[in-house]
């Protein structure tokens, strides 16, 4: 399963890349949704393609709090198996070459927040790729929406970030700098403790910029 996850995310990587920047672009981020349905081979040798399961949108209504009220938060969705290859997820961009020091989203816990999804895929300039799973993550908090829906905070500082308990492997500062950051959903329906296919995310956080809804977030 481990050798297929970095075969799919490698796949993912080449189709998903954002254009490089500055890191002095990096002050205002967003998170774009995307949906990957891989060609026969994309899983891994002689694996079939991917059935489209899987939905990644920003939804209104949703979510905690934010500017318009319009409380925005980030749908992902893969129903079915796990083994499908199939994931939905968002692109972090512009985030290329600024230095790492704090990762998170809130969760909503109604759905799902697994070993391997929803994580952070962050690829780093000197030692690539590297996993920042949710069920890992420290708890920093919980909120409860206009909805009565709560929600669990998810933060991992610097130091947390070099715990090979909380990514794999550790980002450390000999990993150099941000090439590109994503957030992969692809464990299905059939993975629990919730079983759902599901999660709701909001207030993802990149270096303590918080991206609410979408467009472009302010520090």
């Amino acid at each position: 399963m481990k050798n297929s996850l970095w075969a799919w995310a490698l796949v993912m990587i080449a189709a998903l890349a954002p254009a490089v920047v500055s890191a002095g672009q990096a002050g205002r981020v967003k998170a774009k949704p995307f949906e990957f349905v891989g060609i026969a081979g994309a899983c891994g040798p002689g694996s079939p393609a991917g059935e489209d399961t899987v939905i990644a949108e920003w939804m209104t209504h949703e979510g905690l709090p934010d500017a318009g009220r319009s409380d925005h938060a980030l749908f992902l969705q893969k129903l079915g198996v796990t083994s499908n290859c199939a994931s939905a997820g968002a692109v972090i961009k512009p985030v290329a070459g600024i230095t790492l020091s704090q990762l998170g989203y809130d969760v909503r816990d109604d759905g799902h927040c697994g070993a391997g999804a929803p994580r952070f895929n962050v690829v780093m300039s000197n030692d690539g790729l590297h996993f920042v799973g949710c069920a890992a993550g420290p708890s920093t908090g919980t909120m409860t929406d206009s909805r009565g829906a709560t929600w669990t905070r998810k933060r991992w500082t610097a130091t947390d970030l070099a715990n090979g308990a909380l990514a794999s492997p550790p980002i450390t500062a000999a990993s150099g700098t941000v090439i590109r950051i994503s957030i992969v959903f692809d464990e299905g329906a059939d993975t629990g403790p919730d079983f759902t296919g599901q999660t709701f995310l909001d207030n993802i956080d990149i270096n303590g910029t918080l991206i609410r809804k979408p467009g472009l977030a302010k520090p």
